[in-house]
């Protein structure tokens, strides 16, 4: 399959872009500004790159309207220029056609339904009473359990175990690795030993959600763990059973969420944010990195915690007078009282 190629002006017409400049301009890919190539384009969102415009290469630059009138390239305007890359970018991501149909190292159960129009890769497995939907991909190595259902058009990029009791909507990826549907960590205490509490839920996970290489999300205990639309999970992140995520999350990676937490919809969880559980957290929050949500979050906005890296010496020197901190303030009190 050859390369894409298209002019400044099919890109714009494509996505919707104003152009300023040649629309003749041939772009046969994408690069930064400080790479870019006559052939290629490239896009200006973050102010402190700026200074690599006037020096850039691209053949094709997306800005805003006002960073384009002293530019003197050929630009296509945009509010928002990484939204527009991001569109952009997509016309020349070329990949392999799949072609309907079960390959012949694959095993699907007889109770399975696989819709002519899926294809079911290498060294697969189906289980009974799961349906794969018109246009699913189910790549090579992947493990789909029983009763689960993949809707149109998901595609499990490969090595995905869903374990069993698994329901995805249509136009999903699942990058390699992760598992769905495994055992939540559910265990109660008799006589000095610990006793598994049977997991009978599920995991339902809406339209158009992507999930990461080696993330991990477990059936419910009783109600299913649920992701709504549009949910985007990074890498390596843990999703506890009866985990409720709202529409348009996202959760950058090795973000771990416990048991019964409920997020809402538009929010962000940066790097390395920990949630405990049996929580609310409401519409449209941000959790900056490697912060610790021990308490639920009722009003919209952003929220962190946590100690940047500082030099050894001084974050020893800060360690001592934390542990003196509860000492410092019974003095405090005390003084305080004394002046009553």
């Amino acid at each position: 399959m050859g390369k894409q190629a298209y002019t400044a002006a099919e890109i714009a017409g494509r996505i919707g872009l104003g152009l300023r400049g040649d629309g003749a301009v041939r772009i046969e890919g994408v690069a930064s500004l400080g790479t870019a190539q006559p052939h290629q384009l490239s896009f200006l969102a973050n102010p402190r790159f700026k200074a690599q415009l006037q020096e850039s290469r691209a053949g094709v630059v997306i800005l805003q309207p006002e960073e384009a009138e002293s530019f003197s390239g050929t630009a296509l305007l945009a509010t928002d220029p990484y939204v527009a890359y991001a569109r952009a970018a997509a016309l020349f991501e070329v990949r392999e056609a799949t072609a309907p149909g079960i390959h012949p190292t694959a095993v699907v159960d007889p109770a399975a339904e696989v819709d002519p129009g899926a294809h079911v890769g290498p060294h697969s497995v189906i289980g009974p009473r799961t349906v794969i939907g018109p246009g699913a991909v189910i790549g090579p190595g992947c493990v789909v359990g029983e009763d689960c259902e993949i809707g149109p058009e998901t595609e499990l990029v490969a090595r995905v175990t869903l374990v069993r009791r698994v329901r995805m909507g249509a136009r999903c990826v699942v990058h390699p690795g992760a598992v769905i549907g495994a055992d939540g960590f559910g265990l109660a205490m008799e006589k000095g030993q610990w006793i598994k509490v049977p997991q009978l839920g599920g995991v339902r996970i809406g339209d158009d959600c992507e999930i990461g290489a080696n993330t991990t999300i477990d059936r419910g205990a009783i109600d299913d763990t649920v992701l709504e639309d549009n949910v985007r999970l990074d890498n390596l992140i843990q999703i506890a059973h009866n985990v409720h995520v709202g529409a348009h999350t996202a959760m950058a990676g090795c973000v771990g969420v416990a048991g019964s937490t409920r997020i809402g919809r538009y929010c962000m969880l940066a790097g390395q944010v920990g949630v405990a559980g049996h929580l609310d957290i409401c519409d449209k929050v941000t959790v900056m990195a490697k912060s610790m949500v021990s308490h639920s979050i009722t009003e919209p906005g952003e929220y962190a915690s946590g100690i940047p890296a500082m030099p050894a010496r001084d974050w020893r020197r800060n360690a001592v007078r934390i542990r003196q901190l509860d000492t410092l303030a019974r003095r405090v009190a005390a003084n305080e009282k004394g002046k009553e």
